[in-house]
């Protein structure tokens, strides 16, 4: 029976970025301004590398290539083949991120030959007065946004919500969203590294170069539709026990609080699970007894044939999976 994997985080260093990552995961690193710490990944050249076990050094292109659907599940297998579906990431936003947009399936594969760019925000932790921008909070026209991209009054027409530990955001693709300065948050979404860059406050690139906007690219991509609420509600926040936080066509995530007395039971069914350990110390514990180790900061595989699955411990988790 295969086992959980961890990897090697992938660090990203960006002018946004902060120190709250290395603290949060426990690295020991020169590298500063680091803004994503990518977990699990097989974006094409920024593909995870396993960290240890009898496949250390191996992909996760690799893993799928060898294990097949014993790693990933058999419909997922047949759905996505040698592409892992899912990326997730830890994010640190020490500055105020760009205003953006992700294209959908059809406009990505069109434009880019790739999967489109669904993905949820799981806020870990908020500085007091954080706010995430999601969604419009009227209605404008495509003239409206070119005319507001052009005199730079974009932002008074994204909807800016005050963030707090535990806050859940969906960012469908075509959903213009911003994370503010002073959030950590664990982003889940698909394989897709496109971003189409709306606003940027005028900054300028380390070289001194006003960072590349993307306005006609994501004029076609922006669903200009007005939601009612863009966050997502779900039961208390720090009771023991799984509460699913959302569900998509792309994927569905879970937050699970154990205690010393109230252990966890995974059944993925035909889907490998991703864990992300947000808060403690974990367990993952196999069929075969197996037990692998996960604390705060760290992420780990599951693969499909490793179900059901039992955490033990007292942490907070969050779960992905494919649907």
């Amino acid at each position: 029976m295969l086992h959980p994997f961890k990897f090697r985080p992938h660090l990203k260093s960006v002018l946004w970025g902060g120190d709250k990552i290395v603290r949060f995961k426990g690295l020991k690193t020169r590298q500063r301004m680091i803004g994503e710490s990518w977990e699990i990944s097989g974006v094409e050249g920024r593909e995870s590398i396993v960290a240890g076990g009898p496949d250390a050094g191996r992909s996760l292109v690799e893993l799928i290539a060898r294990y097949k659907w014993s790693l990933v599940g058999e419909e997922v297998y047949r759905r996505f083949g040698s592409t892992f579906p899912l990326l997730v990431k830890f994010i640190d936003a020490r500055q105020d991120l760009s205003v953006q947009v992700h294209p959908g399936d059809e406009l990505a594969r069109r434009r880019h030959n790739a999967m489109g760019k669904t993905e949820m925000w799981y806020v870990i932790d908020a500085d007091a007065g954080a706010r995430i921008g999601c969604g419009l909070s009227q209605p404008i026209t495509t003239e409206d946004y070119e005319r507001r991209v052009a005199d730079k009054s974009i932002m008074d027409v994204v909807a800016l919500h005050e963030s707090h530990r535990g806050d859940v955001f969906y960012i469908p693709s075509g959903r213009i969203h911003t994370i503010g300065a002073g959030n950590f948050v664990a982003e889940i979404q698909q394989t897709s590294d496109i971003t189409y860059r709306i606003y940027d406050y005028d900054r300028c690139d380390p070289m001194g170069n006003p960072r590349e906007l993307h306005t006609q690219l994501a004029r076609e991509a922006i669903d200009f539709n007005v939601a009612d609420d863009y966050c997502l509600h779900y039961g208390a926040k720090d009771t023991a026990g799984s509460e699913r936080l959302m569900v998509c066509p792309y994927f569905q995530v879970w937050r699970h609080v154990l205690t010393r007395d109230f252990p966890v039971v995974c059944n993925q069914l035909d889907s490998f699970l991703i864990v992300m350990c947000i808060a403690g110390e974990a367990v993952a514990v196999s069929p075969d007894g197996h037990e692998t180790h996960v604390r705060r900061g760290e992420t780990i595989l599951v693969p499909a044939e490793a179900a059901p699955l039992t955490l033990r411990g007292e942490a907070q988790l969050i779960t992905a999976s494919v649907r």
